[in-house]
Formats: structure tokens, sequence, C-alpha cells
């Protein structure tokens, strides 16, 4: 720990790991080796057959960091243009989530660390049909390395969004055509040091027992 508070218990850290947008303080800088030790624990997580063909990009330089955040705006633009049109109709909870991530886009540039997870693939060619079993390979351990950066008093926010135009990051980074992107983790200190759960349905909502057929209930 760095943080110099209690450690989290496991279930705290398990529940209170959220994607932080607007509580991101973009002046104080992450130790590099804070990161690089999230890394080394996120390369335990499994995956497929231990290949172990994950690749970990980390962007601290300011005009790389800028350059990636003008596509990823372009992209969340793009893609949100619709509900940011009617932002003042929308439900309170949907409101309030795209407005933290219109906040995460419009300030990407200025997050200390960005951490792209991707895999190098043969021909870096994505199966037809369900990739479950492609991304079960990486997903896992970026997770990893949002907890873990957790523990050491650093918040991340998992977002996809600069997949849209995935490619144009790509080139940027000059990453070869056989890696491929599975997430964008930006890492900061937070302004804040304590977070509760997330409102999530509960578990009667969403569980079927034996197959399903044990339908939720209405």
């Amino acid at each position: 720990m760095t943080t110099g508070e209690p450690p989290l218990s496991c279930e705290e850290l398990l529940t209170t790991t959220r994607s932080v947008r607007h509580g991101l303080d973009l002046d104080r800088p992450v130790d590099p080796a804070v990161v690089e030790d999230c890394l080394r624990i996120a390369l335990q997580a499994p995956n497929g057959n231990n290949r172990q063909n994950w690749r970990w990009i980390v962007l601290t330089d300011p005009d790389v960091r800028a350059a990636v955040a003008e596509v990823y705006r372009a992209a969340f633009h793009e893609r949100n243009a619709a509900g940011l049109g009617r932002l003042a109709e929308l439900p309170g909870p949907a409101r309030s989530v795209l407005t933290a991530a219109r906040s995460l886009a419009d300030r990407l540039h200025r997050v200390p660390v960005l951490v792209i997870p991707c895999l190098e693939l043969d021909g870096g060619r994505l199966p037809e049909g369900n990739q479950a079993g492609v991304w079960g390979s990486l997903l896992p351990a970026a997770w990893s390395y949002a907890l873990a950066a957790r523990s050491r008093g650093l918040v991340t926010a998992w977002t996809a969004v600069h997949l849209d135009r995935e490619r144009e990051v790509a080139d940027l980074l000059g990453l070869p055509p056989t890696v491929r992107q599975g997430a964008l983790l930006p890492t900061a200190h937070p302004l804040r040091s304590t977070f509760r759960p997330g409102p999530r349905l509960p578990l009667d909502r969403v569980l079927h027992r034996d197959g399903w057929q044990g339908t939720r209930p209405d």
C-alpha cells in the first residue's frame, strides 16, 4: 500500500473498484513504478493455454496522450451524438453516466497515465462469431490491473470508446497489425478516498438455476 490508509478487505476491493470519470486528480503525477507493479500483478490473471499473448501500452508522454485523446473524443461524440443532443430529456441515472463520460472524454488528455491492454494475434484477425474465448485471455488481466491500482490508492475508468476508431489509435502508437486493443484504462489519483458499491440489480433479477427455465421474476 502507498496511501497510509488501512488495507481494503477483499470484499471491499471487489465491490468499490469503480470507473471514476469525474473525480480524477489531473494535476498529481502517478509514479510509473506503481503502474508497473500493478501490471505485474495483472500478469497473474488466467489466460487461454497460458499463451500470455497480452501486450500493455502505457502512455505518459503528454503529446502522445493528447493525440490519443483527440481520437477518443471524436469517437465519443460520434457514438453519443443522439444522447448528448437530448441530455436534459434523459432519465437521471442515464444523464449522470453520460455527463460523466463526456467529462472524461473532454479531459482525457490531462489524465496522467493511459493504459491500453492489447492482444497479439496471428495475423491480427479476430474470429467469427462469439469472441469470448479470445478476450477471456485479456480482460481478466485488465480488471486485475484496475483492482491492483485501487488497492494502491489509484483509480481507473474502464472504457473502450476509442475502439470505434481502433485503427487510428494503432497508427498513432505504431502498433503492428497483429496487435488488437481491448480497452483503455485512464489511471490517476482520486480526488476522494472513499467509494461505495455501485447501483446494481438484485441477484434474484438475474439468476437462473439449472437452465434458462429458472426464469427471473417479473
